[in-house]
């Protein structure tokens, strides 16, 4: 899925109304298992230079970069984290393991050939979807439809439902994002 929809499914699926800090740690929890892609493509792409073919069909698939991502992708880490945060019963903890947890969920069976390790330490083994998000080739056609669809009946759940200005208009933005996101990648591959 692509990042702005991860925080919309994270904010309807764990935030509470009138709790600022609950909403805020969904948000994070949905964007941590991104956050290692943003950080080396933005270094990469914004501070080296280097090329975008690199940086996608070689870097994206390196040994030093699956590491990487197999840390902060690992359903087995975020699991033991959000088991301790319900035995805590701490709702920000919660909030941003589950968000998480749900993150990894929702693209676990939407990557085709660009998954990631999600069993670390056990394995690296990446499971390889029959479908994808972003690519036209494996059903992108009719999941980033979806994806749009599902996101913005969230965003309006979420208007409905939050009373801060704040959050609903993250939530517009996200979905402006969204739509944005869902549509390029139909027409790029």
């Amino acid at each position: 899925m692509n990042t702005p929809a991860h925080l919309i499914f994270g904010l309807a699926a764990f935030g509470k109304p009138d709790h600022g800090k609950i909403a805020l740690a969904a948000f994070a929890g949905s964007l941590i298992p991104d956050l290692s892609l943003y950080i080396m493509v933005g270094w990469h792409l914004g501070i080296l230079g280097t090329d975008p073919q690199i940086v996608f069909r070689e870097l994206y698939y390196s040994d030093a970069w699956m590491r990487i991502f197999a840390i902060d992708n690992s359903f087995l880490l975020w699991g033991l984290a959000f088991a301790l945060a319900l035995w805590l019963k701490s709702g920000w903890a919660i909030a941003l393991t589950g968000a998480a947890l749900l993150h990894l969920a929702l693209d676990f069976p939407l990557h085709h050939d660009d998954g990631r390790p999600q069993f670390w330490p056990l394995t690296m083994w990446i499971f390889e979807s029959p479908v994808s998000y972003w690519d036209n080739r494996q059903g992108a056609w009719w999941i980033g439809p979806l994806e749009a669809l599902a996101s913005t009946a969230l965003v309006a759940w979420i208007i409905v439902r939050f009373r801060q200005l704040w959050i609903r208009v993250t939530a517009i933005v996200l979905l402006a994002m969204e739509l944005m996101a869902s549509g390029i990648w139909r027409f790029i591959f």
